[in-house]
């Protein structure tokens, strides 16, 4: 992609509350299923713009969240929304390169850029004993895809539906706690805001912008027509 398209890509994304679906409630579920404690060390992996750190410090209001993404510009809306607390240390850094040790990892929607098995495999040095992996992926929900929700994924060929993700996990040496499918109400969490600001943004958009806002457009109007077939399945794991 073109610098000029990454420009307008982050000026859509500009200081959305969000980067993918998702809500506190999964943050909650998965931290109650891991049985995290209230002073737990936690890492938030590929963070965005910090919209589940709020969540993070609620599990473990005496633990400690480290939030790292590569893209500076997320870091920044994630420091200016939480670098304050003296409970986060929020960095540019690299997802595959976690140290720890961390009692609990989280990774909303990005695990998907390492590969779920890969993902497990280079985090599993940086658990702490009994500590836990928390991340939500893209799975399908039927055998049988409509050509339109193909399409719409067809740059992530190595998807595959929830069977498939539990022999990923397996594979990694890994034990799935609990699983469950990210709400409606955590699409539109993310969907709804991109909506008004792609109203914003459109008045007058040509050439690059105008390309994005409609990606993004096609992007959300696949997920509300196809969602019965596709979606982000959120998984508790800990090394077997």
């Amino acid at each position: 992609m073109s610098a000029a398209y990454w420009e307008a890509f982050f000026d859509l994304h500009r200081d959305l509350p969000r980067e993918g679906p998702g809500e506190p409630a999964d943050v909650a579920w998965a931290a109650d299923v891991a049985g995290v404690r209230p002073d737990a060390r936690i890492c938030d992996a590929a963070c965005g713009p910090g919209a589940d750190i709020a969540a993070l410090l609620a599990a473990a209001p005496q633990g400690h969240v480290t939030a790292m993404d590569k893209v500076e510009a997320f870091v920044a809306q994630a420091q200016a929304r939480h670098g304050q607390d003296p409970r986060t240390d929020i960095r540019t850094g690299d997802m595959s390169k976690i140290t720890g040790p961390y009692d609990l990892i989280w990774c909303a929607g990005a695990v998907y850029f390492l590969g779920v098995t890969e993902a497990l495999r280079l985090w599993r040095k940086a658990l702490a004993p009994q500590g836990t992996i928390a991340f939500s992926q893209p799975c399908w929900f039927t055998d049988t895809p409509s050509e339109a929700a193909r399409a719409g994924w067809a740059d992530y060929p190595a998807m595959t539906d929830e069977a498939g993700l539990q022999a990923h996990i397996t594979k990694a040496g890994y034990h799935c706690l609990a699983s469950r499918r990210l709400s409606d109400a955590a699409w539109e969490g993310y969907y709804s805001p991109l909506d008004a600001r792609i109203a914003k943004l459109r008045p007058g958009a040509t050439g690059d912008l105008a390309a994005v806002l409609d990606e993004a457009e096609a992007e959300a109007a696949l997920w509300r027509a196809e969602r019965a077939t596709f979606g982000y399945t959120l998984c508790v794991v800990r090394p077997a």
